[in-house]
């Protein structure tokens, strides 16, 4: 049972579903920094990519909270933004720092957040100038 499943009918809201998403990605994200080695390349990867995975999720549930359309597209789009970094430092990550097999899922699930949140700020942002 995913997060959305066990909150209450009445205080499940639209985008719960990208939300869990975020949280369960960011999770995955410092089960895996844990994992990297603590010599100075790993502890820098790390340490940006924590940031990174993990501010995408908070950004996130920000925008669902905004003051207005355009303060929502802003938030959205910041969150995008964090996880198009994550993405990159996913690619140094394959550096030999980390099992393969943990990269390619990742990678995936951070390029299919990035293309919901884009769409959603595009989204937005064009029904605003309606």
């Amino acid at each position: 049972m995913d997060r959305a499943e066990r909150l209450p009918q009445i205080i499940r809201m639209k985008g719960d579903n990208i939300a869990t998403r975020l949280v369960d990605f960011g999770a995955s994200v410092v089960r895996l920094v844990v994992a990297l080695p603590q010599d100075r390349p790993g502890k820098h990867i790390a340490d940006q990519l924590l940031r990174s995975a993990t501010s995408g999720g908070s950004n996130y549930e920000e925008a669902r909270s905004a003051q207005s359309r355009r303060d929502f597209v802003h938030k959205v789009s910041l969150a995008a933004k964090e996880m198009r970094e994550s993405v990159y430092w996913l690619g140094l990550v394959r550096a030999n720092l980390a099992p393969q097999y943990e990269i390619p899922p990742l990678l995936r699930e951070a390029g299919e957040l990035v293309a919901i949140l884009m769409s959603s700020a595009k989204t937005a942002g064009s029904d605003e100038s309606r």
